[in-house]
């Protein structure tokens, strides 16, 4: 595949396929069709036959060219595997999309000046397998934390959560490819917990640091827990205050980020969380068959 892209590539070479598709020729003719010398177009036809895109034979005095469709359709095929997937509507590249078009109208609601989206808030909610305990372990646990508080491109790279009132947060995150540390860090967060209930609520503040150190705005962050019959509700309010004009790629990104974080929150617990539906029969027991 890589050959055939290779001999593809080239503008005059392009022409020369585009020429036999229409039907065989010789040597001479395609080059006074291309507009080019004998030799040159000689050369291209022979990288086009080592890549498998053509094929010759000699009749006569001239010898003979012809477009192989095999390799074109492989190829064709391929784009549109890499077409179909770009075009998911639940992949990275249509959340990338998302985010663009709403950092452009972020950027041009931050022209207002610093306090721009001070008030704004979000709202999210996910039924969770586990129990209110499982689930609090992962909202308060730096080793939980990290397994899926940052959106899917990126990865913690540094993690504090002190869960108790007054207790420190810091958060740094990375793409999630720089396994090495290489790259420069992709974001930053500092904040403090304002309150815990175990097993039903949590409070804290976070502010996402700009490339200065500055902070961008402060979040305000409302977790509560509510067990159900097949688990817990998770219902998480998002508000923002101390909004600066440069915060608006931040702001922008606040909907499908934290939104991606917590369906990775849904799927560990999920993953870590026993199915109690495929239990054995022999061990499904009543407290009163003793």
């Amino acid at each position: 595949m890589d050959e055939l892209l290779a001999a593809l590539a080239d503008p005059a070479r392009w022409r020369l396929v585009n020429l036999l598709a229409e039907r065989p020729r010789s040597v001479g003719v395609l080059a006074r069709l291309a507009g080019a010398r004998q030799p040159q177009t000689t050369k291209h036809l022979q990288t086009l036959e080592r890549a498998g895109v053509v094929v010759s034979q000699r009749t006569g005095q001239r010898r003979v060219y012809a477009l192989r469709p095999g390799p074109l359709r492989d190829l064709a095929s391929a784009l549109g595997r890499l077409a179909d997937a770009t075009e998911r509507a639940d992949g990275p590249q249509a959340a990338f999309d998302r985010y663009g078009l709403s950092m452009g109208t972020e950027r041009l609601a931050a022209e207002e000046g610093t306090g721009w989206a001070d008030g704004r808030s979000f709202g999210f909610r996910r039924a969770l397998a586990g129990d209110p305990e499982t689930v609090w372990r992962h909202l308060t646990e730096a080793s939980l934390l990290a397994r899926w508080w940052t959106p899917e491109s990126l990865r913690t790279s540094e993690l504090v959560f002190e869960a108790r009132p007054g207790g420190r947060i810091l958060q740094e995150y990375r793409d999630a490819e720089d396994t090495d540390g290489s790259e420069p860090v992709a974001g930053r967060a500092e904040g403090v917990v304002e309150e815990t209930v175990p097993g039903e609520r949590l409070l804290y503040r976070l502010s996402p640091l700009l490339p200065d150190g500055g902070s961008a705005f402060t979040a305000h962050v409302a977790v509560t827990l509510r067990t159900t019959g097949t688990g817990t509700d998770l219902d998480v309010g998002y508000r923002i205050t101390d909004s600066t004009v440069e915060s608006a790629d931040f702001v922008a990104g606040i909907e499908i980020g934290f939104g991606q974080c917590l369906d990775q929150l849904a799927a560990l617990i999920a993953a870590d969380t026993p199915d109690t539906d495929s239990t054995d029969s022999t061990d499904r027991r009543s407290p009163w068959d003793d």
